[in-house]
C-alpha cells in the first residue's frame, strides 16, 4: 500500500545519527558537515517505488559530485522483510550505481527522528543542516510513464548551490510505508 511522506516543517534541524554502512564502517551526520547541500534518503530494496527511481538516484548523486553529500538509510524490519537485509542492500547499491553510503537503521530510531514515512522519502538540508526540501524525487511513479529525472529535488539542490531560496511548493514523496518492527510503529 502506498504511503505519503510527512511534510516535516522547513527549517527543522537534521537529527543526528551514527549508523553502520552496508559496506562496513559507520557514517554520522557530523561526517557530512561542511557540504553546501546534504541529501538524506530513506530507501529499501524491495519497494517498487524505490526500484523505479534507484538508477536515476545513483546518477543524480554522481552528477553533483562533492557539491552534494548524499546518504541513504534503510530502516525497514529486515527480519520480516529479508530483501532489505544488508546483503540485499549491498546488491542494490551495486545494481543502482550508488556512490554514496547506504546505512542500516536497525533500531528504527533514525527514521522516527526524521519522521520518515515511506521509501523513498527525501530530506534535503542546507549548509547549516536545516531542512530546505522534503518530498518526492520527481513525479515519476511505477507505471505512470513519466521519465525519472529527479526534477523535484534537483530544483531544490540547484537553488541551494546557487544561493537562491528553495521553493516552499513541494510535493510529498509517495512510496512503500516503512516496515516497522512489531510494536515499534511511531505514535
Amino acid at each position: 500500500m502506498a504511503a505519503n511522506s510527512f511534510m516535516v516543517p522547513l527549517g527543522t534541524p537534521a537529527p543526528p545519527f551514527d549508523l553502520t554502512a552496508v559496506s562496513g564502517g559507520s557514517v554520522s551526520l557530523d561526517d557530512l558537515r561542511g557540504s553546501p547541500a546534504t541529501l538524506v534518503v530513506f530507501l529499501s530494496n524491495h519497494c517498487p517505488y524505490v526500484r523505479h527511481i534507484e538508477h536515476g538516484l545513483g546518477a543524480f548523486a554522481a552528477g553533483y559530485g562533492s557539491r552534494l553529500s548524499v546518504v541513504a538509510i534503510c530502516s525497514n524490519d529486515s527480519v520480516n522483510y529479508p530483501d532489505d537485509d544488508p546483503t540485499h542492500l549491498a546488491e542494490q547499491a551495486a545494481r543502482a550505481g550508488f556512490g554514496f553510503p547506504y546505512l542500516l537503521d536497525d533500531t528504527q530510531e533514525v527514521a522516527k527522528a526524521y519522521r520518515a514515512a515511506c521509501t523513498p522519502d527525501l530530506f534535503l538540508y542546507d549548509a547549516d543542516l536545516k531542512l530546505a526540501y522534503r518530498g518526492e524525487f520527481d513525479g515519476s511513479r511505477p507505471g505512470n510513464g513519466v521519465p525519472v529525472t529527479g526534477s523535484s529535488v534537483r530544483a531544490a539542490v540547484d537553488a541551494l548551490l546557487e544561493g537562491t531560496p528553495v521553493s516552499p511548493d513541494q510535493a510529498p514523496a509517495i512510496g512503500c510505508g516503512i516496515k516497522w518492527k512489531p510494536g515499534n510503529e511511531p505514535v
